[in-house]
């Protein structure tokens, strides 16, 4: 049987990554699945690794406070030497843009494993847009054999790229089949989704909730402070909505939200701390409109009919924004409030972005993958 050791260190990895490493478990005649996690994150990640039951063979523990990339690219190589050497994958899987995939991937370039790249192909052509994704990405896939683009346009960036066509598979974004995972655990689970229930109580059922989230490197100083003045006009303007936000953890996300937001809080905004996962479903599925900076709220909130929002210059996901679905706003305060506004008072404008479907997958990405792999070695 193929040895697939699955490498992942983020939460969004952890999210992504889920349905895979669980379809490969439902096939053990198939495969042999090994997990190595790097904790890039720590807590956040245990909390997904908790909720699909994950427990992985091998942590490699490296999230020290402050760390910066060059130290986690260290950390991650210098961690997996062993691991790869003990385990001898036939193939190792990675996913999407962390410096953990990056590094995952150099890693076993040096030990002339093959590479599977789950979420391939997407780019900005800007290597600090996002920073340091959109070049994790790209070193990636320069590495990889087995390419797992999620649309056909990531797949046509791979070609423009001189990636062998024959490499490259179109299997929708593992993303979608996390959020359909995670909606039927909370359907199934009535007391789950009254604990959520209760614990938002204060949030009030005749406003429309605004769901913010923020993290990208490059909205550092400046761009985070634009945001959150545009919220806080928000706030202030529209008395029918309010503005629910877990703030990021990292200090330079921290510091301005709570120095410009923290002195309304409690007037149509509220600041918590990042969620657990299954918390954050519920969160989008009871919003009104999701404002973010997040590659994966951009591909989960469509299937939820939810329009986004998004603050950042650039996508590497335009299916999104050429479906309707999601709108890129920047990082200036004025577009954002505008934005926000528009969809608050504009009924069709409303529709139109929360009727044109997901164009990111059906949910059952990670069935192709296995059987692409499957069908890999059995050749």
């Amino acid at each position: 049987m193929p040895r697939i050791l699955s490498i992942f260190g983020t939460r969004p990895e952890a999210i992504k990554m889920a349905p895979v490493i669980k379809e490969l478990e439902r096939h053990p005649a198939d495969f042999t699945s090994i997990v190595c996690v790097t904790a890039q994150h720590r807590e956040m990640l245990d909390q997904v690794l908790s909720t699909f039951k994950i427990s992985p063979d091998y942590d490699l523990d490296i999230m020290k406070a402050g760390q910066d990339p060059a130290q986690v690219t260290c950390a991650v190589i210098t961690g997996l030497q062993s691991v790869i050497e003990k385990t001898r994958p036939d193939l190792v899987l990675v996913h999407g843009d962390t410096t953990t995939t990056m590094a995952a991937s150099l890693a076993s370039f040096y030990f002339r494993a093959k590479v599977g790249h789950v979420e391939a192909g997407l780019r900005t052509r800007n290597k600090f847009a996002p920073y340091p994704e959109e070049m994790n990405r790209r070193v990636t896939g320069a590495i990889a054999d087995l390419h797992f683009a999620p649309t056909s346009g990531a797949r046509q960036n791979l070609i423009d790229e001189a990636v062998d066509p024959k490499s490259i598979h179109v299997t929708g974004n593992t993303a979608v089949d996390a959020l359909l995972a995670a909606m039927t655990i909370i359907e199934e689970h009535p007391g789950l989704r009254d604990r959520f229930s209760e614990r938002y109580s204060y949030l009030s059922p005749h406003k429309k909730l605004i769901l913010v989230t923020g993290h990208r490197r490059e909205s550092f100083g400046r761009g985070f402070e634009n945001i959150c003045r545009a919220l806080a006009e928000v706030a202030s303007d529209q008395p029918d909505a309010q503005i629910l936000y877990p703030v990021h953890l990292n200090p330079n996300v921290n510091g301005p939200v709570r120095k410009i937001l923290g002195q309304m809080e409690g007037v149509n905004i509220f600041l918590i701390d990042p969620v657990e996962y299954l918390e954050f479903v519920y969160l989008m599925n009871r919003s009104y409109i999701i404002v973010t900076d997040s590659g994966g709220i951009q591909e989960e909130a469509p299937s939820l009919g939810k329009p986004v929002l998004v603050m950042r210059e650039a996508t590497e996901r335009p299916e999104g924004v050429q479906a309707g679905v999601v709108k890129i706003v920047g990082t200036k305060s004025s577009r954002i409030r505008s934005s926000i506004e528009s969809l608050l008072s504009d009924r069709l404008e409303y529709q139109k972005m929360t009727s044109a479907g997901n164009p990111y997958g059906d949910g059952h990405a990670a069935e192709r993958i296995a059987g692409i792999i499957r069908a890999c070695f059995e050749t």
